[in-house]
């Protein structure tokens, strides 16, 4: 399950799309997302905690790569059954939109 929680962020996600087409330093991916370098560093952090992305210096940067090109595979899995089944995903009283704004608003009033 942790897999598809790192896989359940949507800047994660960009990342890992990213990474798909090519290595990419920190600032790019930073320019392909449109977060701060901090948030996209720390997404990077769990993604190669979860064994999902790998890095190697070069100079003073850090390049990042896909792990485990079975990652893609899987990705595009999901795409092929999303588009069988994204309607029913969205509408489900468990996971769809509703419920994380449900899930967002008890967040907010416990705060």
């Amino acid at each position: 399950m942790a897999l598809f929680r790192s896989l359940g962020d949507p800047a994660r996600l960009a990342i890992l799309r990213r990474l798909a087409e090519g290595e990419a330093r920190v600032t790019d991916l930073v320019a392909c997302v449109g977060l701060a370098q901090s948030t996209v560093s720390a997404h990077l952090a769990c993604l190669r905690d979860c064994g999902l992305v790998d890095s190697r210096p070069v100079g003073r940067a850090s390049v990042y790569s896909l792990a485990r090109p079975e990652l893609l595979d899987l990705l595009a899995s999901a795409e092929q059954l999303l588009a069988a089944t994204g309607e029913a995903v969205e509408l489900c009283p468990n996971y769809g939109t509703q419920a994380a704004k449900a899930a967002s608003k008890s967040e907010e009033s416990a705060r």
